[in-house]
């Protein structure tokens, strides 16, 4: 019999590996664990394993024999344990059902707290807490979360329920409601429940466990999950893990609480307790936003001005071991922690531990500090950072001198800043956001259902919840900026419209947020350009100490160029000539080349295009002077260039001399049913050669210009795109070749250069040998090798990968993160044959690819020499590519 249930708790340990496996028991069960061995007061309870989950889903949703017998003897440990029974009348247990996967996904998947309560067990409790309030107020909780999660009631009407009554009674807090009115408000959620569900709601307390197990695995793969998983690149068939524990109550009164904290601040790395916790409360009614949490310590508090008690000041005692709590667990898992407690009657309870998300900027200090204060070594630092989250630090904050229209002030939930227009759903955020529009999410409180509005949107607003609530957390894994608990702000969603302050705004106003300080703004505030030192310089100076591959960057105006030589890059690994020919000053010249009946007009025309192209390339290579820059000749097919209705032919008949009809019918001779596998690339300087023979003579007379007056080394690399031959390259490399001579006789300077090609054709990868006759380098054009391998087009692809990436027929979007078994496989073949022919070949990778740390972990797993990726992501190819080394 396979193990899939383990008990943990109540002095129970064990030496099995797997319970401690984050791949079997998840994180939370792992951790939970680990916490009750090393002594922790943690609740006994059980996990579920995560294959038991992957089993479950993939064999019809249901639960084998030897599942139910093991859960059956696990609750009986958790009952032994506490001398309490499961259904007991008298004097009940109530467990908390909730998920855990491998990694943390706050809000995504499904949680049940109070489960055992029916209409008999909560006289019990009643009888044995003392406390008929806090029994009826645990039932009302539990009706409603367990209808939510299980049943798929929609909680708003209980919500409804509960305004209605304590309006009815004068009330404003759910703490002011007695017992009475709790009993009172439950006949009414029992009634909803049965009138929504046709039936009564359930009282059996063994159906009731296996219905929120049940829920808690159906949410792996719910709607809001799998957005989760694509936005992180978390494979579906991880599964989920189900921890059942004993209940701990924070509700029973004002010796009781609930909180989440950190070890560290999770939003600015400072060493510093971070959190927040509510009096007479369960857990989540902070992390949902129910309730307005207070500060943890005391400094917390003060430095926001707040009056009600830290918990520091009103309960010392408990607070003391919390903070014990928090130096044992950073100690023994080396890293900051996130964690939730409840306090029942003054004694403190641990429900979990996790390595606690945090914003790009306090990863960089947690990493840098941790590694000065000996908790971790340099190594691990590095490895400690999320390359994808550098992309928070690499764009613009907002000026501290901009005259700022401040409407009113939240918490600083996730840093940095953002503008954009008002829209007050998801599904409106993703809309504008897809016809080019920026937004802020302006709610109430966000749901896990928000997740992809709040991926489309430049910052999120909402007008309730702290800084642990789901939209912060949320937030700050995303790299979002974030500002949560504005209670100014107040929304009417049928008239779209929302009032903050005294101010009356609408739909598709701009507001402007920063998530430094929490400020809410109206209009668009100026920005700054960041500051990449710091902990930023070490870490990268670190990262460039332990990697092999080389990284560039995709770039080809001088302005792209110089952010990527600031952000690290080593050369460009590709600079796309056809964005220079699109300008709109010398769109008709290229049109006049394109259009032309013979050579000799070609050759006009480019004889225009040859000091423009050279000025280009003297530009890139003076501000890229020293470092080898891959240029590509022209590649795209030519229809992209050709004139778009009557203004742009008579424009061009006038530079041409040509009347509009004659040009209209030469376009039409150029039209091709699949240009992307038509006259592009290659085959263009196979059949018009004199468009290479300028492009080349531009390259090389803009190299010895540079090199005569700067003294500078100039190394270009010209790239001939798309081939699928040796015979095309043999061809055009001579071609290339013979224009370099008669430059360098021209101008009495010679500079080093190599030709090679971009291998973006499955034919190109088959037949690497051959083409390294004549290739000094190869760079991998991972976006069309992905393209005509899988036969896929990548701008056509978006409205069908998704449901392949959740189905599992991809890991990923294969145009994010390389398809490694398929397309990789391309590249490995390529890169071996070509090094048989030629040893010293020079290889890299130039496509989206190289930004993807995936991406990055397979090109040095398969020896290439470098990267290239746009400016941006060169600080996260930097560190990906360190890591990739280190692994």
């Amino acid at each position: 019999m396979t193990q899939t249930v383990y008990t943990f708790g109540g002095g129970v340990k064990t030496d099995d590996p797997r319970a401690k496996d984050k791949t079997i028991t998840g994180g939370k069960g792992a951790n939970l664990t680990e916490m009750s061995e090393i002594g922790l007061p943690v609740p006994p309870g059980f996990t579920i394993t995560t294959e038991e989950c992957v089993r479950y889903l993939n064999e019809g949703a249901d639960f084998s024999d030897d599942l139910r017998a093991q859960v059956r003897e696990a609750l009986g440990h958790i009952e032994a344990t506490v001398g309490k029974t499961l259904g007991d009348a008298s004097d009940p247990l109530l467990v908390s059902v909730r998920s855990g996967a491998r990694v943390s996904m706050p809000g995504m998947m499904d949680t049940v707290l109070n489960l055992g309560l029916n209409d008999a067990t909560v006289a019990g409790l009643a009888a044995t807490s003392g406390d008929e309030r806090f029994a009826w107020d645990s039932y009302r909780r539990f009706i409603q979360m367990y209808s939510d999660v299980v049943l798929g009631i929609d909680h708003g009407l209980f919500e409804e329920a509960l305004e209605i009554a304590k309006e009815d009674k004068g009330l404003y807090a759910d703490t002011e409601m007695e017992a009475d009115d709790w009993k009172e408000l439950v006949a009414e959620y029992k009634s909803i429940a049965e009138e929504e569900l046709g039936r009564p709601f359930p009282q059996d307390v063994t159906e009731q466990l296996w219905g929120a197990i049940k829920a808690v695995f159906d949410s792996w793969d719910s709607d809001r999950a799998k957005v989760y998983r694509r936005l992180n690149d978390i494979p579906g068939d991880w599964g989920t893990a189900v921890n059942v524990q004993a209940m701990v109550f924070g509700n029973m009164g004002d010796s009781s609480a609930t909180g989440v904290a950190f070890t560290r601040d999770p939003a600015t790395g400072e060493k510093a307790y971070y959190g927040e916790w509510l009096v007479n409360a369960q857990g989540e009614d902070v992390v949902a936003g129910i309730r307005t949490p207070q500060y943890l310590t005391k400094a917390a508090r003060e430095a926001a001005n707040a009056k009600p008690l830290s918990m520091e000041e009103a309960m010392p005692e408990a607070y003391a071991q919390l903070a014990d709590v928090f130096e044992l667990l950073e100690k023994h898992y080396c890293d900051m922690q996130d964690i939730e407690f409840t306090v029942q009657q003054g004694k403190l309870w641990m429900l979990q531990t996790r390595s606690g998300k945090r914003t790009a900027k306090a990863a960089l200090k947690m990493a840098v500090d941790m590694a000065g204060e000996g908790l971790i070594d340099e190594k691990t630092a590095i490895l400690r950072v999320d390359p994808m989250a550098l992309d928070q630090l690499l764009h613009p904050t907002l000026d501290p001198e901009a005259k700022r229209d401040v409407l009113t002030s939240g918490l600083p939930a996730s840093p940095g800043a953002a503008s954009g227009k008002i829209v007050l759903d998801a599904d409106t955020a993703e809309n504008w956001v897809a016809r080019g529009e920026k937004v802020i999410l302006v709610r109430v409180e966000t749901s896990p259902e928000d997740i992809h509005g709040m991926h489309a949107a430049q910052g999120i607003l909402t007008a309730r919840g702290g800084m642990t609530s789901h939209a912060a957390v949320v937030a700050r894994g995303m790299g979002r900026c974030c500002v949560s608990g504005a209670s100014a702000v107040s929304i009417d969603m049928k008239a779209r419209t929302l009032k903050i302050g005294s101010r009356d705004l609408k739909e598709g106003d701009t507001l402007t947020l920063d998530g430094g300080n929490g400020q809410v703004m109206a209009g668009e505030v100026a920005t700054i350009e960041p500051e990449l030192a710091g902990d930023f310089g070490v870490l990268m100076e670190w990262a460039d100490r332990h990697r092999r591959m080389k990284v560039r960057t995709n770039a080809e105006t001088p302005a792209d160029c110089q952010m990527a030589r600031q952000f690290g890059a080593e050369g460009i690994g590709l600079c796309r000539t056809e964005h220079m020919f699109f300008d709109a000053a010398r769109i008709s010249a290229v049109r006049q080349m394109i259009l032309a009946e013979d050579e000799k007009g070609r050759r006009e025309a480019l004889a225009k295009l040859l000091p423009e192209q050279r000025a280009d390339f003297k530009s890139i290579f003076e501000v890229m002077a020293g470092l080898p820059c891959t240029i590509r000749l022209l590649d795209p097919p030519l229809h992209e260039f050709l004139p778009h209705g009557d203004a742009e032919f008579e424009e061009l008949a006038n530079v041409t001399g040509y009347g509009v009809d004659h040009l209209k019918r030469r376009a039409g001779e150029l039209h091709e049913f699949n240009p992307m596998l038509g006259h592009r690339g290659c085959r263009l300087g196979i059949t018009f050669p004199e468009i290479y023979e300028m492009q080349a003579r531009a390259i090389f007379e803009a190299a010895c210009e540079v090199a005569k007056e700067s003294g500078e080394p100039v190394v270009p690399e010209v790239m001939i795109p798309l081939v699928a031959t040796g015979r095309e390259l043999e061809l055009l490399k001579a071609l290339v070749d013979r224009v370099a001579q008669e430059v360098f006789a021209d101008t009495a300077c010679e500079v080093e250069y190599l030709v090679g090609t971009m291998i973006e054709l499955p034919r190109a990868a088959l037949m690497a040998g051959e083409i390294a006759e004549h290739a000094m380098f190869f760079s991998f054009g991972t976006n069309d090798l992905t393209q005509t391998t899988l036969g896929v087009s990548r701008d056509d692809s978006a409205r069908f990968l998704a449901p392949y990436v959740d189905k599992g027929i991809f890991a990923r979007d294969p145009f994010v993160s390389l398809d490694i078994e398929g397309v990789g496989q391309l590249v490995q073949m390529a890169a071996e044959r070509g090094r048989a022919t030629r040893g010293d070949i020079k290889l890299g990778i130039c496509g989206e690819h190289g930004g993807d740390p995936a991406s990055i972990q397979f090109c040095e797993e398969t020896g290439l020499d470098y990267v290239s990726a746009s400016p941006y992501r060169v600080p996260i190819a930097r560190l990906a590519a360190a890591q990739a080394a280190l692994r």
